[in-house]
């Protein structure tokens, strides 16, 4: 089943002509979780890592669901082909922002290819990138639709969508390379790291970690606007600045938006921040 004409049910099949597609029919496959490590280790460009990414198999339950979802789809989205993979990260291949946030949505990300995009957890998160001069459009629902990110690129710890929205231990840290190895190709020049949410926080912190970067002791405590100066060391990358800067910002959920714990002026002083950094 592809991603073909609307109504088609089912998961996009790579090099069928989905918008933004980074896979071909060629793009080797992990299917375990040493097979993401190889793949993603392995991997010789940013671009390649998104395609890796984006055909990974490697934990059933999330195989299993997001197809399932894809082919089953929402009633108000019926008529739509969903795209039913991993979601890459996008926006800027030379970012000084990084965005992380926890997973795709079963029918936004999951639907239209792009993480944080079809859904209101999206809705809320670009009309503030907008606001605050990240995004060049205030909305994105479809990988087609003209969207693009300033300086910045947006990221899943997870990258396919959890039933509930929450994936197990065990699938975090199976998809935890594909991370790694983004951070790889990304991190020399960014600057600022936001973090939307607790688990995007401690991936985060993790992913740091793992990069070699000394990560303060114990963790920092994850709280909105919360704000953590991390020193790259006395040489950094070629042509990074010395200090990297990791912001922690309440999700956009609809649990905390219709409650009022995440307001729209506090999200864009927490982007607003962010953006500064690509300014200087």
């Amino acid at each position: 089943m592809t991603a073909g004409p609307a109504g088609t049910a089912g998961p996009a099949v790579p090099g069928t002509g989905w918008p933004g597609d980074p896979a071909t029919v060629e793009t080797p496959v992990a299917r375990d979780s040493r097979q993401v490590r190889e793949l993603a280790s392995g991997a010789l460009s940013l671009a390649d890592v998104d395609a890796r990414v984006s055909v990974c198999r490697a934990c059933p339950r999330l195989v299993e669901w997001r197809e399932d979802v894809a082919t089953t789809k929402r009633a108000a989205f019926a008529s739509e082909a969903y795209w039913g993979r991993p979601i890459a990260g996008w926006g800027a291949p030379v970012p000084t922002v990084l965005i992380v946030g926890l997973a795709p949505a079963a029918h936004g990300g999951n639907r239209t290819g792009r993480v944080f995009t079809g859904d209101r957890s999206g809705d809320w998160l670009f009309r503030s990138l907008h606001r605050v001069g990240l995004a060049t459009s205030p909305t994105s629902v479809a990988a087609d639709d003209g969207q693009r990110l300033i300086g910045a690129r947006l990221v899943a710890a997870v990258r396919c969508a959890p039933p509930g929205n929450q994936p197990t231990p065990g699938e975090r840290d199976t998809c935890a390379p594909w991370l790694d190895a983004e951070l790889a190709f990304v991190l020399p020049s960014v600057r600022v790291v936001v973090a939307l949410g607790g688990f995007a926080w401690n991936a985060v912190w993790a992913a740091l970690g793992r990069a070699g970067l000394p990560a303060p002791r114990p963790r920092p405590s994850f709280g909105h606007a919360a704000e953590v100066v991390l020193s790259r060391g006395s040489v950094p990358a070629a042509d990074a600045p010395p200090d990297l800067v990791v912001l922690g910002c309440y999700h956009p959920s609809q649990q905390n938006t219709f409650t009022g714990k995440l307001t729209e002026p506090m999200l864009d002083a927490v982007l607003a921040r962010a953006a500064t950094f690509t300014l200087t």
